[in-house]
């Protein structure tokens, strides 16, 4: 069995202090990347979380991906932030 997690009903996919949320055929998803952790109650958390709002044309370089980004605490507000963008840009 293939299990998938999702967020608010898209993907939700981590390589280490990377993760990817949203659905990459579209023409963007969010780009989080947990720079710094913190311990609370004997478990390490996300404390700095930078959030990127990024092209998937892989022919453009990175930078050039990048439509909005920010710096949010904790990973819930990156991600809250994050699909708020998400959402906005691709129903336009």
């Amino acid at each position: 069995m293939d299990t998938k997690v999702t967020y608010k009903g898209l993907p939700l996919v981590r390589n280490n202090n990377e993760i990817y949320y949203g659905d990459p055929s579209k023409e963007y998803i969010v780009y989080l990347n947990v720079v710094s952790t913190k311990q609370v109650d004997g478990q390490e958390i996300a404390d700095k979380v930078q959030v990127a709002l990024i092209s998937t044309d892989t022919s453009l370089d990175f930078m050039q991906r990048i439509k909005k980004q920010g710096v949010k605490s904790g990973l819930y507000d990156a991600l809250d932030v994050g699909g708020v963008w998400l959402k906005s840009t691709l129903n336009n």
